[in-house]
């Protein structure tokens, strides 16, 4: 237990020096195992891990996925179901925000990256807000919060690393995000309710749209419906595994932008490097962390936390609600991928010795990770929006998102009340 928490203290205190903290768990995770094991074996388990990791064949559907979702994006889609949500809703106060949060579903729906959605969105959604006189905070809120369901609707990167570390059904997972992900839009979008209640200038109500517009709107979103269909359709049929369904949505989604004329060499060369980048950056993270569970695992701490958590076997549920605290906090200081590759290899064994299916546990995970996306002072999404907003204050995209943060727990809460949401559409798998 002691070496562990020494194992922690170390790399916490490298990533407050700024050293990457991949670098720091790679570090760290060596050094430990170097120290309890031998050098050379220390040495020898690090190789192996780099060398598992890179060819592990599971692992394709990240880099497949992320150029999916860098497909769309160019693509324009998530301007096309803006506008078909807004058909519907924005005649409503606080209408165009929650067309916002219910088009950045869509979009998850066939991008699986919480900063990709936002970012897109950002540019799509926000200027009509602002030409309709909505107030910074909720439109920045509502593209922040919305940006998030990227990666609880299926597919999402984070379910596949999720999966990958805790070896669960990746295409359990992305099944298993469909309702979280309803049960969170419904979430968000009574959160723009309760704003505008009890500020009625947030977000003032735009034009009714006709139901003649509503169809063509419905209509130019169904190149979103068939990707989706055709991906997580597949995978929930059993007609092929989610690395398989990566590939093909990678390709369907390459033949949209193509055929939309989305596409030209210099685009094309700007989406490969720019899914080589992130699938680098995410590899890195997942090697190091990696290197370091495996440090971890040669301490006492996994028995330890095991043996302490039996006093509370008589309520096994009051465990997962006191992580989900810890996580929530954590959330509020750390970098949410970095938090949770580091947490899961101790969290992951209780949760398994206590009977909890590692599907729903996986849910919400993805959840706090939701959570953590816009959470002053260190939500991705948030420096996201200001970066691409420079005359929006920070400070009024933190007071904005709030509502959506509490709206956000509400739904944890849900998901662990009623673990049905999670897991009944995965028990009908092939």
């Amino acid at each position: 237990m002691t070496e562990a928490a020494l194992g922690f203290a170390a790399v916490f205190l490298l990533a407050l020096l700024r050293v990457p903290l991949a670098v720091s768990m790679a570090l760290v995770g060596i050094a430990g195992l170097g120290l309890m094991r031998g050098w050379s074996p220390a040495f020898a388990s690090t190789s192996q891990v780099i060398f598992e990791t890179g060819f592990q064949y599971v692992l394709s559907v990240i880099p497949l996925f992320i150029l999916m979702g860098n497909f769309v994006a160019r693509a324009g889609m998530a301007r096309e179901l803006f506008a078909a949500a807004n058909a519907f809703v924005g005649h409503k106060r606080g209408g165009l925000a929650m067309a916002s949060v219910i088009a950045s579903g869509g979009f998850g729906a066939i991008c699986g990256s919480s900063i990709a959605t936002a970012a897109t969105m950002t540019r799509v959604a926000y200027p009509e807000m602002k030409a309709h006189g909505y107030k910074d905070g909720l439109a920045a809120g509502a593209i922040g919060a919305g940006g998030t369901l990227g990666i609880m609707i299926p597919p999402s990167t984070i379910m596949v690393i999720y999966g990958i570390i805790t070896e669960t059904d990746i295409g359990k997972l992305f099944v298993a995000g469909i309702l979280p992900g309803i049960v969170a839009i419904v979430c968000l979008c009574l959160a723009v309710v309760f704003i505008t209640w009890r500020d009625p200038a947030a977000g003032p109500p735009a034009e009714r749209a006709t139901w003649s517009q509503r169809w063509a709107a419905i209509r130019g979103v169904w190149g979103v419906v068939v990707l989706f269909a055709l991906v997580i359709g597949g995978i929930y049929g059993g007609v092929f595994t989610a690395t398989e369904g990566a590939g093909v949505g990678a390709a369907g989604a390459f033949m949209f932008a193509l055929l939309r004329g989305s596409l030209t060499p210099r685009t094309l060369m700007d989406i490969l490097v720019e899914s080589a980048r992130t699938t680098a950056m995410l590899f890195t993270i997942l090697i190091a962390a990696m290197i370091f569970s495996n440090f971890v695992n040669f301490t006492s701490m996994p028995g330890d936390l095991r043996d302490f958590i039996v006093q509370f076997s008589p309520n096994p549920i009051m465990v997962v609600i006191m992580m989900m605290g810890i996580y929530i906090v954590l959330g509020l200081a750390m970098e949410e991928l970095s938090m949770v590759l580091l947490t899961i290899p101790v969290f992951f064994p209780m949760i398994t010795a206590l009977g909890f299916d590692p599907v729903w546990f996986g849910i919400l995970i993805v959840t706090i990770v939701e959570i953590g996306m816009i959470s002053p002072p260190v939500g991705m999404n948030l420096f996201v929006i200001n970066s691409l907003l420079p005359d929006v204050k920070l400070s009024a995209i933190f007071r904005g998102v709030w509502p959506f943060v509490t709206a956000d727990v509400v739904r944890l809460a849900i998901l662990i009340a009623f673990p049905a949401i999670s897991l009944w559409l995965p028990s009908l798998m092939k």
